[in-house]
């Protein structure tokens, strides 16, 4: 009934600083499956309600192939079919490649982490109280945790991390341009393509080592393929977290309420976290698919060829889920959303994610009794035109 709009709305790539754009509210009621505008004249359906989420992110006639003619990209030209590429592949590459990375982002596995993950929490900490007030927590904090724990796991340098989040925040930057995005995607594919060359000849006991003389030294991978792999983890183990972690600080200290009641009961931990994953939803241009045959959604019928996009940010406030979503409660039930994804795609690394804001958010605010944000608002701060929602910079006291 939306397929004939003369005029679908373009796609909101502007929000306010903890809410989903308020076009959204609207829309998961009033046209929760209608076209939308991209670019061009390209106008791919939008999805809001979570159970139609569900149904876009789990069914196989869905592709996640970005080079499809009509795929919804980010872009208006398609972009090079790149190795290693997890969130553009479909079966069976898809589940060849990730099976490879599945031993090592096991809950096991990343329980294991965990005193790590401490450690590299109370260094930053340490640091962090002997700056100058007001300090900006991106720089010493919530950037550098995840980065820190990203780079161990993988075996990446820290060192090389001034190099690594410029290239990674590059690829992010929707508003930069194709090209400015491919270079930041190729400067850390050549990267990591040295990298794991001298993995293969001096291994180390990391990801990248495994993957040199398990997998591409026996066939299973290419090189290529490996290093595609590795860019995609590194990208995605730091842009994520960090924004979650500031925009979590954000969240807690304008509802003193909830933070108040996690730090009076640490039980309240694991279920706080997946609350604030579904309010904050900081992945908001939404997930990208196209049909690769007819299929009902909703009681709309997607045709073959036609654009999908699903927005998480709309679907973890749908009010047919979530009572009150628009309201941040830390001891609702919040475990049915969809801030990982849903289906084969769903994010191979939620769980490091999950331990790093378990761990992360508690001892900041419990060490830092006093926290609070200082100078302009910080919806000032917030990124302009990136692909993961978040504050280049949070400057607070303590």
């Amino acid at each position: 009934m939306h397929a004939t709009d003369p005029s679908p709305p373009p796609l909101p790539s502007h929000r306010p600083l903890l809410d989903p754009a308020a076009e959204y509210g609207r829309w998961i009621t009033e046209r929760p499956l209608a076209r939308i505008s991209l670019w061009g004249d390209t106008h791919p359906w939008l999805v809001t309600r979570h159970a139609d989420a569900r149904t876009v992110l789990s069914d196989p006639r869905f592709s996640s192939e970005n080079v499809r003619p009509g795929f919804p990209g980010l872009q208006p030209t398609p972009p090079p079919r790149t190795p290693g590429q997890l969130f553009a592949m479909d079966p069976p590459d898809h589940t060849r490649l990730r099976r490879m990375l599945i031993p090592e982002f096991t809950f096991r596995r990343i329980e294991q982490l965990r005193p790590a993950i401490r450690n590299i929490t109370g260094d930053l900490l340490d640091g962090l109280v002997k700056q100058q007030q007001p300090a900006d927590l991106v720089e010493h904090f919530t950037l550098p945790l995840p980065l820190l724990v990203i780079c161990e796991l993988l075996g990446v340098p820290y060192a090389d991390r001034d190099f690594i989040h410029r290239q990674a925040a590059a690829f992010a930057t929707v508003s930069a341009g194709p090209e400015a995005m491919r270079a930041g995607w190729a400067a850390l594919f050549g990267y990591l393509q040295e990298l794991l060359s001298a993995k293969s000849r001096e291994p180390g006991d990391d990801l990248m080592s495994k993957l040199a003389t398990e997998r591409v030294a026996t066939g299973e991978a290419t090189p290529a393929e490996a290093a595609g792999l590795l860019v995609q983890l590194l990208i995605a183990g730091h842009e994520t977290t960090a924004s979650m972690l500031s925009l979590g600080v954000v969240a807690l200290l304008r509802h003193p309420g909830q933070l108040a009641a996690l730090r009076a009961d640490e039980d309240l931990v694991p279920g706080a976290v997946e609350e604030l994953l579904r309010y904050l939803s900081v992945v908001h241009i939404g997930l990208r698919r196209i049909a690769t045959e007819d299929v009902e959604v909703g009681g709309v019928t997607i045709r073959a060829g036609e654009g999908v996009v699903v927005a998480l940010q709309a679907a973890n406030r749908d009010p047919a889920v979530f009572a009150d979503p628009d309201t941040l409660d830390l001891t609702r039930d919040a475990g049915q959303h969809l801030a990982f994804g849903h289906g084969l795609h769903h994010c191979l690394g939620q769980s490091l994610a999950r331990a790093e804001l378990q761990i992360a958010l508690p001892m900041l605010v419990n060490r830092l009794p006093g926290l609070r944000l200082t100078g302009a608002a910080a919806e000032g701060y917030a990124f302009e035109g990136r692909a993961i929602h978040g504050v280049r910079e949070l400057p607070v006291a303590w």
